[in-house]
């Protein structure tokens, strides 16, 4: 069996040997091994694929010999749960159905959440349930209540908002802490808000680009995962930046996925640490 051992704890001597040699007792190969130190925050961060079969006891043990607090998991091979959040840009969704579609990604799609029916016949060609529920004459909470409810109802890893164009109540986020993935249509920390196309335009910028970070209570500024960008000119104009932005924000958003989906992601703080 192929396993991915995540490990992350305050700092401490010793701690990948530690790791490494209680792998050994229990007769687990390591066949890849990732680490990071963040030393201005006293946090270690250790990614770690492995075969063989561990005891039901090997995360109790390595617990015990870890900082208190560690935070460690054992994946193994099954597909990360996705659920989707849209609502009628059609763009970042088909990207992620059509990796799926390709089995591209370590990833499977249990449902498309919506506020708008107009995407349902893309999902439905890829044989994925489709859920529209509209925020006419509901207030914010309990348009997010009801969303929340489906969402939770599937019991996803993931949620991820492609192109989802509503902003989150903090009670939404809470409740989906730290699973929660968006893709802005910018290159934070620049350009936040709506239509930001716009503003780069009037600010005449050579690079656009796109940003795929967690979601927390402050407006895109949750903890950056994926960015990327593609160089205009003076003489693209809005619209012409929106069409080149959106092939970006394809790309990013799918390849935060991917990571997430590979459990190469960890969040350090408002920071994140990414083993690409």
């Amino acid at each position: 069996m192929n396993y991915i051992l995540t490990t992350q704890c305050t700092d401490d001597v010793g701690l990948i040997a530690k790791i490494t040699n209680l792998c050994f007792e229990h007769n687990l190969n390591i066949t890849r091994n990732n680490e990071f130190v963040d030393k201005a925050g006293a946090r270690f961060f250790m990614r770690t694929e492995l075969t063989g079969q561990p005891s039901d006891n090997f995360l109790n043990q390595l617990r015990q010999q870890l900082p208190n607090g560690a935070d460690v998991a054992l994946h193994n091979n099954e597909k990360t749960k996705l659920v989707l959040l849209a609502t009628k840009e059609a763009h970042c969704l088909g990207g992620a159905l059509l990796k799926q579609f390709e089995q591209a990604l370590n990833i499977e799609i249990l449902a498309v959440v919506a506020n708008y029916p107009d995407l349902e016949p893309l999902v439905k060609g890829f044989g994925v349930p489709f859920h529209c529920v509209s925020h006419d004459g509901l207030s914010r909470e309990q348009h997010d209540k009801v969303t929340g409810d489906l969402v939770a109802s599937y019991h996803p890893d993931l949620i991820g908002l492609a192109k989802y164009m509503r902003i989150l109540s903090p009670d939404f986020v809470a409740r989906f802490n730290k699973k929660i993935i968006n893709i802005h249509h910018s290159f934070l920390p620049a350009f936040i808000g709506a239509k930001p196309y716009h503003q780069a335009f009037e600010r005449g910028v050579k690079i656009i680009g796109a940003t795929a970070h967690f979601v927390n209570d402050e407006l895109d500024e949750g903890p950056i995962i994926v960015q990327n960008v593609t160089q205009v000119s003076h003489a693209d104009t809005a619209q012409a930046m929106a069409k080149m932005g959106r092939d970006v924000e394809k790309t990013v958003f799918c390849k935060a996925l991917q990571l997430a989906s590979e459990h190469k992601v960890f969040i350090n703080g408002n920071k994140t640490v990414v083993f690409n």
